[in-house]
């Protein structure tokens, strides 16, 4: 007897999962990147799942004592790895240049200002860092900031602060800080803009590598997720931010190297600033170079060898030999 049941159909949806650490900015700008394509794509369903990771659990140390490879990325990759989750969510300044085997860079998301802030205690809402009294004390836990603020304003006190924006906020609020250093794009991300007291120029501080870009990591060669990314990539973003991260690899350098970048591109031209300072802040090598966006990388990586040719390789070498002692 011939049966007559059809074939079952599942009509249960495909889900793609997203990893993400676990605080309240992660999520926000991951909370975007599903949300987007779940707008794209509305037959798919896209899940969060969250991880702390080795930067979210050691506060009581600076980043440039505990290291740079992997401080907030080596739990989500490795979760990608197991098959646990298809792609992470990371801010791109986070990304290490050199990634895992068997994972890359499979997107980079419009850039947000990528600038630095400063945030004052409502004591000196009348001042900025040029007019901020003598020893005023400021929080950062980056060392770009803290040795291109230390060259400019020698007048004022560094102080290391951690945890997340919040935490940082908290800490600036209970008198703790004069003033603190943050991202623009985080606060803005935040919905905390009205906390940005001064935009720092470029001339006074160049920004991170990947600062306020998004950047999306995955499996290698896993031509589905792939697909689903291209439609968050930024074109003029990702060429910036590929010159920046050709500059930085070239100079193997990290949380624990005072390196700082801005970028420009009108039309077809790139324009790439970049630096390398001491941790005393006291040396500055600086240079800035102007190319074809097709030559991004190769963009970068020549403004690197000219710094090193400059001067910086003695900077890097001497802040080598001081971690290592």
């Amino acid at each position: 007897m011939q049966s007559t049941l059809s074939p079952v159909v599942s009509s249960v949806p495909r889900t793609v999962r997203i990893v993400s650490r676990k605080s309240q900015l992660a999520l926000i700008q991951t909370h975007w990147v599903r949300d987007e394509l779940q707008r794209h794509f509305p037959d798919l369903r896209f899940d969060v799942v969250t991880m702390d990771t080795q930067g979210d659990k050691v506060l009581d140390v600076s980043l440039s004592k505990i290291g740079d490879k992997g401080l907030f990325t080596q739990e989500l990759e490795d979760s990608m790895l197991r098959g646990d989750s298809d792609f992470a969510v990371h801010s791109l300044k986070d990304l290490p240049t050199r990634l895992p085997q068997g994972l890359m860079l499979g997107c980079i998301t419009e850039r947000e200002d990528p600038a630095d802030a400063l945030v004052v205690h409502e004591s000196h809402r009348d001042k900025t860092l040029a007019t901020l009294p003598e020893g005023a004390v400021i929080g950062t836990s980056s060392l770009r900031r803290l040795a291109q603020l230390r060259h400019h304003y020698p007048h004022l006190t560094f102080k290391d602060i951690r945890g997340n924006l919040n935490t940082r906020l908290r800490k600036l609020d209970e008198g703790g800080y004069d003033g603190i250093i943050l991202a623009v794009a985080g606060l803005q991300r935040m919905e905390m803009g009205d906390r940005i007291h001064q935009i720092i120029p470029a001339d006074i501080s160049l920004h991170a590598v990947g600062q306020g870009a998004l950047g999306i990591e995955c499996r290698t060669g896993d031509e589905e997720i792939l697909s689903l990314l291209s439609v968050l990539s930024d074109g003029p973003t990702t060429v910036r931010c590929l010159a920046e991260r050709a500059f930085l690899r070239e100079l193997e350098g990290g949380c624990q190297v005072p390196i700082g970048v801005n970028t420009a591109l009108e039309g077809g031209t790139l324009t790439l600033t970049g630096l390398v300072a001491s941790l005393d802040g006291q040396r500055l090598i600086k240079n800035t170079v102007q190319g074809s966006a097709a030559e991004a990388e190769t963009l970068g990586a020549n403004l690197a060898q000219q710094l090193r040719a400059q001067g910086a390789q003695a900077i890097l070498d001497e802040i080598t030999a001081t971690n290592r002692a």
